[in-house]
């Protein structure tokens, strides 16, 4: 059983986020993401911690709760499939959002 804590709280894949995982598809939607999706095994572990750290202070701004716990949560889920790593071409940023 998943602990309602345990959800990684993100913003809704953008209508592009399906063709993602393939690259960018032509004539995409204007504001769709054109990316991949970058797999955990060729992430740097260093680079995985701060990638992490900054993930959980943008999208955990409430100040409740430990970030280290939370690091430790959104890496649960990145490891057990029920996350991913994401790249946008267009924006040059990345995200981790919920697989779907």
């Amino acid at each position: 059983m998943i602990d309602e804590r345990e959800v990684i709280r993100v913003d809704e894949e953008g209508p592009g986020e399906e063709g993602a995982e393939e690259g960018a598809e032509e004539g995409a939607e204007e504001g769709a993401e054109e990316g991949i999706e970058i797999p955990l095994s060729r992430v740097d572990p260093e680079l995985l911690q701060r990638m992490l750290e900054a993930f959980v202070t943008r999208e955990w701004c409430d100040g409740d709760g430990d970030p280290e716990a939370r690091i430790g949560q959104v890496l649960r889920q990145l490891q057990a499939g029920r996350a991913k790593i994401v790249y946008d071409f267009r924006t040059e940023s990345w995200n981790i959002v919920e697989r779907r």
